[in-house]
């Protein structure tokens, strides 16, 4: 018959085998093929463990299910674990598993707003963005700033939204408390429509000032602006390109937004402007030029009067026939 104390140890090698067996599964690489993004849900254990189960970073099997959730129990000194879409590494052990669940940092998610963009093209950016939910709260012309923006998964479309609109607010705020005064602009709305334009009519740098500017000498004289994007949103309301060349007709249509017809600034926006544009249209160039014509290569031809701006203009479409 087998002693008391043959027992006790048959009872200890038992416990340290199935210990040392524990300690190995725990320590193990994991199934996990290649560092994966999981969404982990709020509820017990059985939910936390069904997510790692069905995104493979833990295997299925009562073993694993054992040694799991003892060393839940055994570490949980270390800390709760979180609700989160959190980034889980290749082949992580069950040790590393439970770490990212205590102390990884959330996923974060991007979305860059292109500058430029109208109001419909930006909601139709958001409403699109992957992991956001809800709807969006109106967007009006000029409203959000372009720029990337970070968000969590199952963050709300509104407050995204409610954040591109308070950092317009804040750029615009800055750029027209350090305004030149002596671009005569009345309010933060007038900048944000001028640079608007200035975004819409040039994509190169150092054109942006001399552009705001000749739109401003107009605007002094009494001129009408006579810009091509203004006519476009009054075409077609900021859905986007137009995708066609204007032709004369269009230039004749009756709209406060049609800068052929009329006077002045248009009565908002025709896109967010970047914050380079808002500051063209705060510190513009220097200089008495009243026109200019895209050269059809990225830049802009520039002139003073007419009669220069209309030489610009031959030489253009003498470029053109010759090709």
């Amino acid at each position: 018959m087998r002693t008391g104390a043959g027992v006790v140890a048959a009872v200890l090698l038992t416990g340290g085998a199935v210990t040392g067996a524990g300690w190995w599964r725990y320590t193990a690489p994991g199934p996990l093929s290649s560092p994966t993004a999981l969404n982990i849900p709020h509820g017990g254990y059985a939910s936390t463990i069904a997510a790692l189960r069905q995104g493979q970073a833990l295997s299925s099997g009562v073993m694993d299910d054992y040694v799991f959730r003892t060393a839940i129990a055994l570490t949980r000194h270390e800390g709760q674990l979180h609700a989160a879409e959190l980034m889980f590494p290749a082949h992580a052990s069950m040790r590393d598993v439970l770490s990212v669940l205590r102390h990884g940092r959330p996923v974060v998610h991007q979305l860059t707003i292109p500058e430029g963009l109208t109001a419909s093209q930006i909601t139709a950016l958001v409403e699109a963005a992957p992991f956001l939910k809800g709807g969006i709260t109106s967007l009006a012309e000029g409203e959000a700033l372009p720029e990337t923006y970070s968000y969590l998964r199952d963050s709300d479309r509104a407050v995204l939204i409610g954040r591109m609109k308070q950092a317009m607010q804040r750029q615009v705020e800055t750029v027209w408390n350090g305004r030149d005064p002596s671009i005569g602009l009345s309010d933060p709305a007038q900048l944000v429509t001028l640079a608007s334009m200035v975004e819409k009519e040039t994509g190169l740098p150092e054109e942006r000032p001399r552009i705001a500017r000749v739109f401003l000498n107009r605007l002094g004289k009494g001129m009408k602006l006579q810009s091509d994007p203004t006519t476009v949103y009054a075409l077609n309301g900021g859905a986007g390109p137009l995708g066609r060349p204007l032709v004369h007709s269009d230039l004749m249509i009756q709209s406060p937004y049609n800068t052929y017809v009329s006077t002045g600034l248009p009565p908002g926006p025709i896109c967010s402007p970047g914050v380079a544009a808002l500051q063209a249209a705060a510190h513009p160039a220097a200089g008495d030029e009243l026109y200019f014509v895209a050269t059809g290569s990225g830049g802009s031809h520039f002139a003073s009067s007419l009669d220069e701006h209309n030489r610009n203009v031959s030489a253009l479409r003498n470029k053109s026939q010759d090709k």
